[in-house]
């Protein structure tokens, strides 16, 4: 089942509601608590270090917990002040007011592609002809199908319904917690586009809801880029049908130019590049006329972006439902064939090949992804509805009529320079390079899923999982690292994420217990529960505003210049922040093939997993460049595991008195 909307039984009543609903500030952590809980989370890296280089670990844990008395004792008193007035003159939220989305993304200067975007492939629709989706349609113009228009405009209209119901409260509506959490994060998502600027990029501010720019988004086709109002001037939703018209008006255009010979250069491809090319780039971009001021702003202030490939990736390399057919879907998602026909600045892009499979790619810093999955599972849950859009078969008859032309799209050209045409032609080789290396891949682990951890080894399902992530890391490399898993802070007002330290040392002796052969199954069974116990907890700690990452970054941006701390300074500190593997649990994804995220360390993993009551959807992201990384060796190591853990479950459940 899909994920369930929470509905007002009365929109009405909840809009006159005396006292709304406020969610909580995040809180300032306590600073002894902070500090206690990050020396204790250095544990395993101690005992790690005490064998394979020889320190002492009573030793070295002393000196942690000296410098954390001296950090406590001294500057990070003032730091922990500095943070609490900073609360009291942040807006709403000390954390996502003054300086996460700088630190976490805007600050990183590497492409978006694939680096720092998210990509989601969506589960094809079933009203969708069988021979479109096998790559056997003819009918449509320069390689775009009058399908794949159809679906666009269907999920186009979807979002949305959505996004109006959202704004109508008929769906979670401001009487929830919940419901005024989700409205202010599905507001990031829209109207919005990241802006490069040197060292450090920024969020375009939105437009007001009576803009011209508020009522459109807007479409790729081939590097083309045009506008399409969705909304009319008075603030009403175009219907399905209108949409698909307007779409197809573009899509005309496109064909007529493609066939006359004009091709346009590929101005997209520059949001690929490195963020301080772009940021040059883009101001010279915007210099040139004033025509192309306004179309950047038009891109920026439109709703969402949608890209038409004239191609379906890896059509040719297997029947629908692969292996390989489900990763190169994921492939075009993630970066299309060589970046091109996309804007990666934007916070949402909807893509849909020619043969109508579709899926979503977006910018991180808005919003994080589970926000928009929930979207567009509402976007995808509800099939083309054929009632709603005039026969397929008088598409194809009218699109040569000029008696059938409407309004309501418009060409957005650039007008570029001999300098703009080698910028495109360096970007578009930048970004062959960067997606070449990636090693990009679903694994459906179809053995069992949430069902059975839960109501046979009666364990957490997410933690489960992230150990079933860590022994397959040590199968593959020999050692421990710093794992990362994302945990949302929905609880208060703005709240984004904080993380999960989920390497601990129950996790590290659960591992060795299972690498080695002196423990019994009954010790191995008890250091299993005994780690999903504690990463539970950490879970628990993290969800609530209690966690350490966050206050510990808050703390050293807190410290003046020329002031520093031992416990900052440390090797470790750095060390236990290196994510190797990183990672992050989205939804069931009944109606998502694959997903992803890319690796943050070039020699680790980015890992988007989906559990569902009979699967899990492990997606992972690498580099084929790095010699001891390997997506289809780790899918290998995450089914090992996932069995090995399910062996020594129901060994202990069958056999409990012989253990």
């Amino acid at each position: 089942m899909p994920i369930a909307f929470v509905h007002s039984t009365n929109p009405a009543e909840a809009l006159l509601t005396p006292e709304p609903i406020r969610l909580p500030r995040l809180p300032i952590p306590d600073l002894h608590s902070t500090l206690q809980k990050y020396v204790q989370s250095l544990i395993p890296f101690l005992r790690d270090q005490e064998i394979r280089e020889g320190v002492p670990f009573e030793a070295a844990i002393r000196e942690r917990f000296k410098w954390a008395a001296e950090l406590e004792g001294g500057i990070g008193s003032d730091c922990q002040k500095r943070l609490i007035e900073l609360d009291k003159q942040s807006p709403r939220n000390w954390l996502d007011d003054n300086f996460w989305i700088k630190k976490a993304y805007h600050e990183w200067r590497a492409p978006l592609i694939v680096n720092s975007n998210w990509w989601l492939a969506f589960y094809n629709d079933d009203t969708v002809p069988r021979h479109v989706v096998d790559g056997q349609e003819a009918q449509g113009l320069s390689g775009i199908t009058f399908w794949q228009v159809r679906r666009a405009a269907w999920m186009v209209y979807r979002v949305l319904d959505f996004k109006d119901k959202l704004e109508q409260q008929e769906i979670y509506p401001l009487t929830t917690r919940t419901g005024l959490w989700f409205r202010n994060t599905v507001e990031q998502m829209f109207y919005t586009c990241r802006i490069p600027q040197h060292n450090c990029d920024a969020l375009s501010p939105q437009p007001t809801h009576t803009h011209p720019n508020a009522r459109k988004i807007v479409l790729m086709i081939d590097d083309h880029i045009y506008a399409i109002e969705v909304y009319r001037p008075d603030g009403s939703l175009v219907n399905p049908s209108e949409i698909e018209h307007r779409m197809l008006e573009a899509v005309r255009d496109f064909d007529e130019r493609a066939r006359s010979g004009e091709r346009v250069v590929p101005v997209g491809i520059l949001t690929a590049d490195e963020r301080d090319i772009w940021a040059s780039n883009f101001e010279h971009l915007r210099s040139l006329s004033l025509n192309n001021a306004r179309i950047l702003e038009t891109i920026q202030q439109s709703i969402f972006a949608v890209s038409l490939d004239a191609h379906t990736l890896g059509q040719s390399s297997g029947a629908t439902g692969t292996p390989a057919e489900v990763n190169k879907h994921l492939h075009n998602i993630r970066s299309s064939i060589d970046g091109r026909n996309r804007w990666f600045d934007k916070a949402i892009t909807l893509i849909v090949e020619s043969n109508t499979r579709a899926g979503a790619m977006g910018e991180h810093s808005p919003c994080d992804a589970l926000v928009p999955s929930i979207v567009m599972e509402y976007a995808i849950v509800q099939p083309i509805d054929d009632n709603t859009f005039i026969p397929m078969q008088d598409v194809a008859r009218a699109r040569s009529s000029s008696v059938d032309r409407v309004d309501g799209w418009e060409r957005l050209d650039f007008d570029v320079d001999a300098r703009m045409r080698i910028a495109c032609q360096g970007a578009l080789g930048r970004a062959k390079a960067i997606i070449a290396d990636s090693d990009d891949a679903v694994y459906w682990f179809n053995d069992f899923g949430s069902d059975w951890i839960k109501n046979e080894a009666r364990l957490s399902p997410d933690a489960f999982v992230q150990m079933a992530l860590q022994l397959a890391w040590y199968k593959t490399r020999g050692e421990f690292t710093a794992v990362y898993e994302t945990v949302l802070t929905r609880l208060f007002d703005r709240g984004r994420t904080e993380t999960i330290r989920s390497y601990t040392e129950d996790s590290r002796a659960w591992i060795l217990s299972m690498m080695g052969i002196s423990a019994s199954v009954k010790r191995r069974h008890e250091l299993l529960r005994r780690a999903i116990q504690t990463h539970t907890k950490l879970t628990r700690e993290a969800a609530a505003g209690r966690g350490i990452d966050r206050h510990l970054l808050g703390l050293r941006l807190m410290l003046l210049s020329g002031e520093r701390a031992s416990l900052f300074d440390d090797s470790l500190f750095a060390r236990s922040q290196t994510w190797k593997l990183s990672t992050s649990g989205l939804s069931a994804g009944h109606l998502f093939r694959g997903t992803g995220f890319g690796a943050p360390c070039s020699d680790g993993y980015g890992i988007n997993y989906l559990i569902a009551p009979d699967m899990v959807k492990f997606c992972v992201e690498s580099k084929f460049s790095c010699p001891l990384t390997s997506t289809v060796h780790f899918h290998t190591a995450v089914a090992e595991s996932m069995l090995d853990m399910q062996a020594l479950c129901t060994e202990v459940a069958l056999f409990p008195s012989h253990l």
